[in-house]
C-alpha cells in the first residue's frame, strides 16, 4: 500500500494534535460524578441550630400531610399523571393504598396510580431520613447588615452549633457558609466573618470541618474577588493547619456582568480559573440577577424569560468543566395566611388554596429547571422541601425507563466494541447517560437494584465513572 505522507511529518503533525487535544481535556473534564445535592437550603445565620435540618424535616412532614394526607390528593393538586382516575374518597384511597402495599414493585408499575403513590412515599421517606441535602449558613441576605459586634457573636455561635450538629451528627451532608460579597463597601465584613467563622468551628472540633463543607461567595462579577477568596483560604489553612487545597467555595450568577462583561465577552470561565481549582459550583441567584436586568419586583419569578437566557449562558460557558449549577429559589412560601387552632371552615379552606397554589408553583419551577439540565436549586422554607422532592422524584420516575433503554443500549454498544478491539470514544455520552441514574439514585428516587437493569454490576456503578466501567471491560476480556 502506498502512502504519500512521510511517518516523520505525520508524527510531528499528531504530536502537536495530541497536546492541544490534552489541554482541551484538562480544561473540559466532562461532567463529575460526584454526588450533588437536589437543593440548597438557605437559612440566617442567627437562627442556626445544631438540630435545625432535623427540625426542618419535621416541619416539611407535618406540611405534607396536613395539605396532603395521601398521594391522591397530592396527584390532584399536581396533577401527576394519572390522577384522574384516583379516587377521591378517603375510605376508597385507603383501599386503593393497602391494595398497592401488598404489590410486589413490577405489578405496581401497571397500575394508573404508580407514580402519584411513588413520588408520595418516597417524599415522606425522604423527609424522614434526610430532609436536607444541603445547608448554607447566610450571613448575607438571610442575616442583613447588622452592628459589627452582633454579627462577630453570631459567627461565633453559629460555628458552635455547627460544631455541635457534627458531633451528634444532626448536619445535613452538604453544608457551608454564605459570607457577605467582596464589593468596595462589604469586602472587610466578609473577610471577617469567614475568619471568626472558621477559626471558632476548628478550634471546638479540634481542627476538623464537615464533609462537604464550602463557602459561598456572593454577586461575584471579576476574577479579582475570587483570586482574593483563595489567597485568604491560604493563609486560614496555613494558620489552621489544613491541608493546602482544602476549603472550596461556590460563586453566585447574580449580575448581568457576570452573564456579559465591558468587553462583550462571558466571563464565567476566567471567574472560575481565578479560583485555582477551589470552586466547585455556580449558584443562580434570581432575585438580584432580575433586578439588575431591570425587572420589577413583581415579575421577578424564576419563569422570566432572562432567567433562562442566563442559564443557558452559564451552561454553555461552564459546560463540560465539572462545575455544578443550581437554579436559584422560588420566592411564594406554602404556608397558608391563618395561625390558630380554631380556625373556621373557611380561613382553612383558605389556607388549603394558598398552600395548593404555592406548592404548583415550585412543583412547576423545579420541573422547569429539571428539563433545562439544571439539578439543583435553592430552597427558603421547610415547606417547600415536599415540592422539591415531588418534583424531582416525579422527573427522575417519568424519565427512568427512556433513560434505562439508552444507557442499556449504550453498554451494549461498549461491550460489542470492547470484544471486538474497535475503540469506543463515547465515553462522554455515557457518562451523561450513567449520571442521570447516579443522580436519581443519589436522592432516592430509584434504588441501585433498578440501576442494575442497566446491564451495569454493583461495583461497576459504584465506580461513578463510565470510562473506568469501560477500561474494566476491557481489561476483563483481555484476561
Amino acid at each position: 500500500m502506498n502512502l504519500s505522507i512521510q511517518d516523520a511529518d505525520k508524527a510531528e503533525l499528531l504530536d502537536q494534535l495530541g497536546a492541544a487535544n490534552l489541554k482541551f481535556q484538562h480544561t473540559y473534564p466532562g461532567d463529575k460524578p460526584d454526588r450533588q445535592p437536589v437543593h440548597t437550603v438557605y437559612g440566617g445565620a442567627n437562627l442556626f441550630k445544631a438540630d435545625t435540618c432535623v427540625r426542618m424535616g419535621d416541619t416539611a412532614l407535618n406540611n405534607l400531610r396536613t395539605y396532603a394526607p395521601n398521594f391522591a390528593e397530592l396527584a390532584r393538586v399536581l396533577q401527576l399523571k394519572g390522577h384522574e382516575h384516583l379516587p377521591t374518597l378517603e375510605k376508597d384511597v385507603a383501599e386503593l393504598t393497602a391494595r398497592l402495599d401488598a404489590m410486589s414493585p413490577m405489578e405496581r408499575k401497571q397500575e394508573h396510580a404508580w407514580l402519584a403513590y411513588s413520588v408520595y412515599n418516597k417524599i415522606v421517606k425522604k423527609l424522614q431520613r434526610e430532609a436536607v441535602e444541603d445547608f448554607r449558613i447566610d450571613f448575607e441576605d438571610g442575616f442583613g447588615n447588622r452592628p459589627e459586634a452582633e454579627e462577630d457573636a453570631t459567627a461565633v455561635q453559629a460555628a458552635g452549633e455547627l460544631a455541635r450538629g457534627m458531633a451528634n451528627g444532626t448536619v445535613s451532608p452538604f453544608i457551608g457558609i454564605r459570607i457577605k460579597p467582596f464589593t468596595e463597601d462589604l469586602k472587610a465584613r466578609g473577610v471577617r466573618t469567614l475568619d471568626i467563622f472558621l477559626t471558632a468551628l476548628l478550634e471546638k472540633t479540634g481542627g476538623q470541618l464537615p464533609e462537604n463543607f464550602v463557602v459561598m461567595l456572593p454577586k461575584v462579577t471579576i476574577p479579582e474577588q475570587m483570586t482574593t477568596m483563595v489567597r485568604l483560604f491560604e493563609l486560614l489553612e496555613k494558620a489552621n493547619n489544613l491541608a493546602p487545597g482544602t476549603l472550596k467555595m461556590e460563586t453566585m450568577v447574580e449580575a448581568t456582568q457576570i452573564i456579559m462583561d465591558e468587553e462583550g465577552r462571558n466571563p464565567l470561565m476566567r471567574i472560575i480559573r481565578a479560583s485555582e481549582g477551589r470552586c466547585v459550583a455556580a449558584h443562580f441567584g434570581t432575585y438580584d440577577y432580575t433586578a439588575s436586568a431591570g425587572i420589577t419586583a413583581r415579575y421577578q419569578t424564576m419563569a422570566h424569560p432572562v432567567c433562562d437566557f442566563a442559564h443557558h449562558m452559564t451552561k454553555v460557558a461552564l459546560g463540560g468543566t465539572g462545575i455544578f449549577l443550581s437554579d436559584g429559589a422560588t420566592n411564594v412560601m406554602p404556608i397558608g395566611p391563618h395561625r390558630g387552632d380554631n380556625l373556621s371552615f373557611e380561613q382553612l379552606r383558605e389556607n388549603r388554596d394558598s398552600v395548593h397554589n404555592a406548592w404548583r408553583q415550585g412543583f412547576h419551577h423545579t420541573t422547569h429547571s429539571l428539563i433545562n439540565g439544571l439539578y439543583q436549586g435553592w430552597d427558603l422554607n421547610p415547606a417547600q422541601l415536599p415540592m422539591r422532592y415531588a418534583a424531582t422524584y416525579s422527573f427522575f420516575l417519568s424519565s427512568y425507563d427512556d433513560a434505562l433503554f439508552r444507557l442499556k443500549t449504550f453498554v451494549e454498544r461498549a461491550a460489542i466494541s470492547t470484544l471486538t478491539g474497535d475503540i469506543f470514544d463515547d465515553a462522554a455520552t455515557g457518562q451523561g447517560l450513567l449520571n442521570f441514574f447516579l443522580k436519581a439514585m443519589n436522592c432516592g428516587a430509584i434504588t441501585e437494584e433498578e440501576v442494575l437493569a442497566t446491564g451495569l454490576t454493583h461495583e461497576e456503578i459504584h465506580s461513578r465513572s463510565f470510562f473506568r466501567i469501560l477500561e474494566g471491560r476491557r481489561r476483563r476480556q483481555a484476561s
